[in-house]
């Protein structure tokens, strides 16, 4: 697939996810204190921050799979009040069944997953061939790479068609090369729906590969310390001098600054 350029003033300018004051404890751990910002409809923003800053109770919350314990959040203007088709979610540990083939997982994410209407038949054929699977469609969880199996989770995340993909640090257990050629696949599909994407991860140079904006979070508690717009056209490259600034500028807020002189 031809990776198309694009920054995110090609956008729309509404807000799609409203996430306001939210905060969530665990016991006697509070995981996140009056975290605020907001996503625009069609954006790709990436969430990052040290461990235990509370990204992935975040992302949780946003899918609706965790309850805040004060604040809303909003989806179009509607409050999240549990988990809903129009939000997909793609998970670390790719959460294959693993007695499932590559098209009984994919089926798996249509709201009607026991159906085998020509409707919904297409529907896999066409994710299968989206994130690149053809050919492995009868293959098990097991016979296949880490890349291959995340591939299936974000297809699978994708078979209901939600308007938001929501990604928690799906790249971080595959080596250096498949997850180059798995951000360039993820851009691909994110040009060609349209989704509004949520990405969380640990890793500035992932962040600001992929992003239109970073979000910045702070730890104990959890919180938003600032936030960084990408103006990068893409493809993007990461030893030119203005992707090393953006990278520099927020390993800097994070409080781990890096020499920019090569």
């Amino acid at each position: 697939m031809a990776l198309s350029s694009g920054s995110s003033s090609s956008r729309d300018s509404r807000e799609k996810i409203t996430i306001q004051n939210v905060s969530k404890s665990y016991e006697s751990t509070q995981a996140l204190a009056n975290v605020s910002f907001s996503v625009l409809e069609g954006e790709f923003c990436c969430v990052v921050g040290p461990s235990g800053c509370g990204k992935t109770t975040l992302l949780r919350a946003i899918a609706g799979l965790d309850d805040p314990d004060g604040g809303s959040i909003l989806v179009g203007g509607d409050p999240v009040t549990g988990p809903g088709l129009n939000r997909g979610m793609v998970f670390q540990e790719y959460a294959l069944f693993p007695w499932r083939t590559v098209r009984g997982n994919i089926r798996f994410g249509l709201d009607r997953p026991a159906c085998d209407c020509p409707n919904c038949e297409a529907r896999v054929r066409e994710l299968i061939d989206l994130v690149g699977l053809k050919g492995f469609e009868d293959a098990y969880p097991k016979e296949l790479s880490g890349g291959m199996k995340q591939r299936v989770g974000i297809a699978r995340a994708l078979a209901p068609d939600p308007e938001i993909l929501l990604l928690d640090e799906p790249f971080g257990s595959v080596d250096a090369r498949t997850r180059d050629r798995l951000h360039a696949e993820l851009l691909d599909i994110w040009a060609q729906t349209g989704q509004t994407v949520v990405f969380v991860t640990h890793d500035i140079d992932e962040a600001v590969t992929l992003a239109d904006r970073v979000v910045v979070m702070d730890a104990d508690p959890g919180t938003v310390q600032s936030t960084f717009s990408i103006d990068l056209e893409r493809p993007r490259e990461r030893t030119s001098r203005d992707f090393v600034d953006h990278v520099a500028q927020i390993r800097d807020e994070l409080g781990s600054p890096v020499d920019t002189s090569h």
